[in-house]
């Protein structure tokens, strides 16, 4: 069945679309990796590096990078794994060009800005009657461009598809899981990056690892108390594109968000520390919206409501810890 699969298009030349295209290559397939960028496009083919986003790693010659859309028309499968806010005008320019059998698999982690939407939801709008798949975990894409073992999770509302993709995906250190929970998935990732930068903040203000390891956990009760009010499983909350995401995130030194909540926790503001780096802090984008989509939901959410205050309000950082810290005392489970 991995055979239909057999060329991988890749939509996205940053950190993770080049880390997914080494994988598929790894994998045995053959890809072509779009890239906005022209220069990326001549680093990849001419230099075989991905200097800007990805520098110190060899691209295969089996990956070929593409300024056209239209190349990946002939390809069995695309990722999209561009930033979460640009995913659905990509996926309107990819509607000519792709044929309908095609599996689009969403690789971005957030919620688009306009419509509230989850991202998969998004491109589903813009891709009407298409097979809209998510593929998300706790993943850096640095140690997946070196082979280090990684596990992830891969949505498909169709469980044969699922276990096809996840099976052509599939490297000896690239281990994807299935599942037809695509709003856990998609919600957990995008979860996930504001809870990270909340994370940031208490490392930022020195506040020790017993509140990072408070926030976390809270934080968590947060996604899932969300999750479970939107349709999702709680088991896929607490799985791989959840609790695992969230604690790489919240851990890792790689995450963008979280040295974006540590920045604020130093008294950066968050427009001088996102100023011209290459790359995106998606909880920025996404605080905002999940205090929305909390208040529609009428879930309790005040780790994420403090970020979105921080990041786009100007609330000050310890009026803003204190605030938290007097709530009310209440049972762990409430």
């Amino acid at each position: 069945m991995t055979d239909s699969y057999a060329h991988v298009g890749i939509v996205g030349g940053g950190a993770w679309g080049t880390a997914l295209a080494l994988t598929a290559q790894r994998a045995g397939r053959q890809v072509t990796l779009w890239a906005l960028e022209p220069e990326v496009v001549d680093d990849i083919n001419a230099a075989r590096r991905n200097a800007r986003y990805l520098p110190g790693h060899t691209i295969a010659p089996g990956i070929v990078a593409t300024g056209s859309l239209n190349d990946l028309a002939a390809c069995h499968v695309i990722l999209l794994v561009t930033p979460a806010q640009a995913s659905r005008a990509l996926a309107q320019q990819l509607a000519p060009l792709v044929t309908a059998t095609v599996p689009i698999v969403v690789c971005a982690k957030g919620i688009e800005a306009a419509s509230g939407n989850l991202i998969p939801t998004a491109v589903a709008d813009a891709l009407p009657g298409r097979s809209i798949s998510m593929l998300s975990g706790p993943t850096f894409a640095e140690e997946v461009a070196r082979g280090l073992p990684t596990a992830i999770t891969l949505a498909s509302p169709d469980r044969a598809q699922g276990e096809a993709l996840a099976h052509a995906l599939r490297t000896p250190t690239f281990r994807p899981y299935w599942t037809d929970d695509v709003t856990g998935v998609a919600l957990g990732g995008a979860i996930k990056n504001v809870l990270a930068i909340a994370c940031g903040v208490v490392e930022g203000r020195k506040l020790g690892d017993n509140a990072r390891a408070a926030l976390l956990t809270r934080g968590f009760a947060e996604m899932a108390r969300l999750g479970v009010a939107m349709g999702a499983r709680l088991e896929t909350l607490a799985g791989l594109a959840g609790l695992g995401d969230l604690t790489l995130t919240c851990n890792g030194p790689l995450s963008r968000n979280r040295s974006l909540g540590a920045a604020i926790g130093q008294g950066i503001t968050a427009a001088d520390f996102l100023a011209g780096k290459p790359s995106v802090a998606e909880g920025f984008h996404t605080a905002p919206i999940v205090q929305s989509l909390a208040a529609r939901y009428q879930v309790d959410m005040p780790i994420c409501t403090a970020v979105a205050a921080l990041l786009h309000d100007d609330a000050d950082v310890d009026a803003t810890i204190r605030a938290l810290l007097a709530r009310p005392l209440k049972g762990e489970g409430e």
